[in-house]
This record gives C-alpha cells, sequence and structure tokens, in this order.
C-alpha cells in the first residue's frame, strides 16, 4: 500500500503553509481577554490571501476555476490553518460549495462556485439542530409552496418565485453574520432529508448572536417562511449525510493540526524548563505523559486519513464510510482535550499566562472537541453501526 500524498496534495500543503505563515496565534483575539465575541467579522485579509493563492478553489472543479483536488487535499489545509488558528471559514465554504458541486443544480453552481473560488462569497452550514443534540435536518421544514410560481430564474430572493418554504431554527451557526449563503439541512412532509441554500439576508432569515467557546461570533438562524427555489433545494439521496460527513472529518482535520501545534509548544518548554538543574523534559513523569500525547496524535492521524479516504474514494468497507467517521471523531475529541490538558499540566502556570498563546490554542481545543458532537455521541452512533452491520 501507498500512504504517501500525491505531489498535488503536497503542493496544496506548501501553498497552504506560505500564506498562514503570516498569521500570529498570539495575534488571534483571545475571549480570555475580550468580552462577548472577539471579532464581528472573519479575517478578511486572510480570506483574500487564500483567494490569491487559489486555496478556496482548491476542491472546486476545473470549470468552476478550481483544482478539482479531493477532501484529503482538503483535509491537509486544515490542518495547516488550525496550527495557527486561522479565523476563517475555510472548511464550512469549502464543504458546502463541494455539496453544491456534487449534487446541486449545475446551473446554480455555475453561478456561485467560480465566486466562492475567487473569495467573493462565504458559505457557512447549519448542523447543530436546534439543540445540538438531535439530527438537524429535523430542526427545519421544508414543504413545497402551492401557491408561489417555480420560476427557475430566481433564488430565494423573489417569493413569487419561490417552490419551497423553510420554517425552523438552526443554532450555533459558525460565521453566520459574514456569510453570504447558508446551507439549511432541513426535512421535507415526507422526511426525506434535504439541503436548502438559503441568502442570508432573505426575507424571514433573523440572526441571533451566540459566541463560541473559542470566542468567535456564532448565530441562531431562524427561519420564518423563508422561501426559496428549486435550484436553491438539494434533494439527492445521501446529500446531507455526505456533507455531514465531510463536516465531521474536516472538524477531526482541526484538531489534528491543533494538537500538533500544542504537543510541540510542549516540547520546546519543557526542553528548556528546569527542576533541580535539568530540564523537566529529561523526567520520566513528563516524558511519560508527552509520550501518550504523541499516541493520540497518531492514532488521530490514521483515523482521520482513513475516513477522508473513504469521502474521497466511496470506497466500500465492513461498515458505511459514517462508521470511519465516528471512529475518527472520537479520536479527534477525546484526543485534542487530552492534548490540551495536558499541556496545560506541564507548563504549569506559565500555561495560563495570557501572555503566552497556550489558553488561545486551549479555548479552540474545546470548540474544536464539541463541534458537530462530541465523542460520546460518536460512539453511540458507532455502536449502532456495529448492531446493524454484523463483522464476521
Amino acid at each position: 500500500m501507498d500512504f504517501t500524498f500525491t505531489e498535488e496534495q503536497q503542493a496544496a500543503v506548501e501553498a497552504a503553509r506560505a500564506v498562514f505563515s503570516g498569521v500570529e496565534p498570539d495575534g488571534v483575539p483571545s475571549p480570555a481577554l475580550t468580552p462577548g465575541a472577539v471579532a464581528e467579522d472573519i479575517d478578511r485579509l486572510l480570506w483574500a490571501q487564500l483567494a490569491a493563492g487559489d486555496l478556496l478553489g482548491l476542491t472546486l472543479a476545473p470549470e468552476h476555476g478550481g483544482a478539482g483536488l479531493d477532501p484529503v487535499a482538503l483535509c491537509l489545509v486544515l490542518r495547516e490553518s488550525a496550527k495557527v488558528l486561522a479565523r476563517v471559514p475555510l472548511l464550512e465554504t469549502c464543504a458546502v460549495a463541494m455539496s453544491l458541486q456534487r449534487d446541486g443544480d449545475p446551473g446554480l453552481a455555475a453561478e456561485l462556485l467560480p465566486r466562492v473560488g475567487r473569495g467573493e462569497l462565504v458559505l457557512t452550514v447549519g448542523a447543530n439542530g436546534r439543540t445540538g443534540h438531535d439530527p438537524a435536518e429535523l430542526a427545519v421544514t421544508a414543504l413545497r409552496d402551492s401557491n408561489g410560481k417555480n420560476d427557475r430564474s430566481s433564488v430565494g430572493h423573489d417569493s413569487d418565485g419561490s417552490a419551497w418554504v423553510l420554517d425552523g431554527v438552526q443554532s450555533g451557526v459558525p460565521w453566520a453574520h459574514s456569510a453570504d449563503w447558508i446551507a439549511v439541512p432541513a426535512h421535507t412532509a415526507d422526511d426525506c432529508a434535504v439541503l436548502a441554500l438559503v441568502c442570508r439576508t432573505a426575507e424571514g432569515v433573523t440572526l441571533v448572536e451566540q459566541v463560541s467557546t473559542s470566542g468567535e461570533l456564532l448565530a441562531e438562524v431562524r427561519l420564518d417562511g423563508v422561501r426559496i427555489d428549486d435550484r436553491a433545494l438539494i434533494g439527492t439521496p445521501g446529500a446531507w449525510e455526505w456533507l455531514r460527513a465531510l463536516l465531521t472529518t474536516g472538524t477531526c482535520a482541526l484538531a489534528l493540526g491543533l494538537g500538533e501545534t500544542v504537543l510541540s509548544m510542549t516540547s520546546a518548554y519543557t526542553g528548556k524548563r528546569e527542576q533541580f538543574g535539568f530540564p523537566i523534559a529529561t523526567f520520566q513523569s513528563v516524558a511519560v505523559q508527552a509520550a501518550d500525547r504523541y499516541i493520540d496524535l497518531r492514532a488521530m492521524e490514521v483515523t482521520l486519513w482513513q475516513a477522508a479516504w473513504r469521502i474521497s474514494t466511496g470506497t466500500a468497507g465492513a461498515l458505511p464510510v459514517a462508521g470511519d467517521v465516528a471512529v475518527a471523531k472520537i479520536w479527534a475529541s477525546d484526543g485534542v482535550r487530552r492534548i490540551v490538558q495536558t499541556a496545560q499540566h506541564l507548563h504549569g502556570g506559565f500555561g495560563a499566562d495570557t501572555d503566552y498563546p497556550l489558553h488561545r490554542f486551549h479555548a479552540w481545543a474545546k470548540q474544536i472537541e464539541l463541534s458537530l458532537r462530541p465523542a460520546a455521541a460518536h460512539e453511540e452512533a458507532l455502536g449502532d453501526l456495529l448492531a446493524a452491520h454484523l463483522l464476521s
């Protein structure tokens, strides 16, 4: 077996490193130092740099101005972004764009995706439902508009050209205040899961401010009789499940990148910090804890690439791809939590100093750990899959 990345994927990593090299974690707004949300908008300068480096179109098809790479390449870039706590909706925008390209209306894709690649549009997705515990698609209804005309020339702007009416709530939607379009999972009258693309400024859309553990501005997106046309609704069976799997796997890539940086910071600190005339890294108790966290990172890495590979290739396995995604998220959630906790412990009081960036990584790690459900929820889902697919 060949576990190396392709030349194109490696080139994407190098391009990402070049862009993110200008981001200093010390300069990332801190939730410990800023009351409420740390900022009202994304890092627009960094967003423009990502567009200039062709990284926003990384997974778009060439006909949309992209490089045509796969989710593995996206995860490689996300890994680099998390190492510097990049404040950009790279995961959400790329994942929604890929879903539109894969299952959406070709005309709408041709209209929106080139602009996404140029950095002109920001996309996000509501994946938490009303509470974060129930399936997100059950929080919103998508019903046929029996009164409106089905004019396919308009997308969510003209009620006379509407075919669907959306009602419900999606909570904790990341970057919603900065997004131009929000992908909203919903269910139809016959309980089919669909994905609706909603313009943030559409009539009936209300954003209520929420703040994440990392201090970023989230939104509770309320939909009250929001009308969209057929082009803006993705009804392909499995489309929402595919997007959710990609989002979850991308979150695992963020956890891996953050964990690698934190462990590197811990290694550097314990190698210089001395007690009794020796670096504390030479103490057995310190070395054992660091070694355990290294094992966590390697497990996070191998399960991430397994899930990303399954999504990219559609390869069949003993379990559906959701099983590999669940395993990856279990390791990502538990692993990144253990890594930052050990880092705080080994840094001592220095780790809590707000002049040192570790507290920022800790807050981001907690947000990533709980995003798209914590490890316990994925353990339950994995158990259900194992029960439904008995392994010989």
